[in-house]
């Protein structure tokens, strides 16, 4: 191998340190899941202080500066020009277009009914990963993942008797410009640290979130209360960041098919939060949706991809 191909291939690209072991991807995919089930219980929070313009734009806002503080004190250089056009999708998906779509379902639908964009978002993500890389998932990976998308679509339907809300056009909007982000920075972050993809990301973004809430602090009632504020901070420091640095890193290890399974899970663990933090009720077929999903995300993580 000449010197030109070793620092063009994926060996060289991908440091070791970056390259963890199947159990450990999945452990680190996992936590950034659990992180993300706090995320529409943490919005309820934080619209009861703030409009949900302004919670999008401080949310985006605090997150980036936290991550600009991060990248200097690490004196991170900037990424590659080819990283960029990539970087740009998972600013427009994750941290302008999903939140923002999903906080402003949440002022109409309850989080537990917002959940079933997360129940569909594992297969969008397997999919457009599929399509962006050309990857061929067995067909038994795709019967399981379908499976496990219909079980919590199921779930969630029931629980609005079937009648869709004006708000899941906000909630399937969501659902693909976040499959998109998901998918892009999986792919990056085989060769750039995870927790770099979402920090130059949210970055990238400061110029729309710092204008978003200029603008919509003016507009719209504000009540800071403590629980708007920890709702607040917890979007910001881990639904927009945190979580997203173990998400990446689990993506790189793990794969972004199979690391997208395990979000499966994410709407049944934000169904116990809303009970636990919101004083929702929790559904009586949340157990049986819950072994279904469990035995879905078992199958994916087996299956050759």
């Amino acid at each position: 191998m000449t010197a030109q191909d070793s620092a063009t291939s994926p060996i060289a690209i991908a440091p070791r340190s970056l390259v963890l072991p199947g159990s450990s991807g999945t452990a680190l995919a996992a936590l950034g899941v659990l992180s993300f089930s706090f995320s529409f219980p943490a919005t309820s929070w934080a619209l009861t202080g703030f409009g949900p313009w302004t919670a999008t734009g401080l949310r985006g806002a605090l997150a980036g500066l936290l991550a600009a503080l991060c990248l200097a004190a690490a004196r991170v250089p900037l990424p590659a020009r080819r990283h960029w056009p990539g970087l740009l999708v998972v600013s427009a998906g994750c941290v302008l277009g999903f939140p923002l779509l999903t906080t402003l379902a949440l002022r109409a639908s309850s989080t537990a009914h917002s959940a079933v964009v997360i129940g569909v978002l594992p297969l969008a993500t397997a999919a457009v990963s599929a399509l962006r890389t050309g990857g061929r998932p067995s067909r038994t990976f795709w019967c399981a993942a379908l499976a496990g998308a219909a079980a919590v679509l199921a779930f969630t339907l029931l629980q609005s008797h079937g009648r869709p809300t004006t708000a899941d056009l906000f909630l399937f909007a969501a659902l693909l410009v976040c499959a998109a982000g998901y998918a892009e920075g999986g792919r990056i972050a085989r060769e750039l640290p995870g927790w770099q993809v979402i920090a130059w990301a949210v970055v990238a973004a400061l110029p729309v979130t710092v204008a978003t809430t200029a603008l919509a602090l003016p507009s719209e009632a504000v009540h800071p209360g403590a629980k708007a504020l920890a709702g607040l901070a917890y979007t910001a420091a881990v639904s927009q960041f945190g979580g997203f640095v173990l998400w990446y890193r689990g993506m790189a290890a793990i794969g972004v098919p199979r690391a997208s399974q395990l979000q499966l899970a994410q709407p049944l663990l934000t169904l116990v939060w809303a009970v636990l933090l919101l004083a929702e009720d929790l559904p009586a077929a949340a157990p049986v949706t819950a072994v279904v999903v469990l035995v879905c995300i078992a199958v994916t993580q087996r299956a050759r991809t």
